[in-house]
């Protein structure tokens, strides 16, 4: 008789965006400002920025929830905190209508081609998937978040904390 525990749930939290394109590193950002916080166990924070096929194919080792940090218009003031849940994979785009551009995915790209992979490995995505997402002030060329969206990091840090701890005892 085994008195082995079941294996705690994995979380991926990653940052996605561009850092030399301003708020598009908002990701990254707040993925490493994550790094010094104290987290659940199960839960790997990464620094993904524009490497998205790399975060598809790291998504392959078998994680219950994501949880993708990016910048996100949706039209609301610069600065906005967004959480959106994109587990279904029917309120995504069809992967056929994402293109894939191995320097600039987005997470839709990097979820249409997730959904191709495990297809074709009979890989399991993530049970979960949530964007943490902020409205931008700015995305032209040029390396710094605005101010409205460097002050959104902090309780971006807190919200994601929160979503994973959540997320840990399921």
């Amino acid at each position: 008789m085994s008195t082995d525990a079941p294996p705690r749930p994995r979380t991926l939290v990653a940052g996605v965006g561009n850092i030399f394109l301003g708020d598009d590193g908002f990701g990254v950002e707040t993925a490493r400002a994550l790094a010094n916080h104290e987290l659940p166990a199960g839960v790997e924070v990464a620094d993904i920025g524009i490497r998205g096929v790399h975060l598809a194919y790291r998504l392959l080792d078998g994680y219950d929830t994501l949880v993708l940090l990016d910048a996100t218009a949706r039209g609301g003031d610069p600065g906005t905190l967004y959480v959106i849940d994109a587990t279904d994979p029917g309120t995504r785009p069809p992967s056929e209508s994402v293109p894939l551009d191995g320097h600039r995915m987005t997470p839709d790209a990097v979820l249409a081609l997730l959904d191709t992979l495990c297809a074709g490995t009979g890989a399991t995505p993530p049970r979960r998937t949530l964007v943490v997402g902020c409205e931008p002030a700015q995305v032209e060329e040029g390396i710094g978040l605005s101010p409205q969206v460097t002050a959104a990091v902090p309780e971006a840090v807190r919200l994601v904390a929160e979503l994973v701890r959540d997320e840990a005892v399921v």
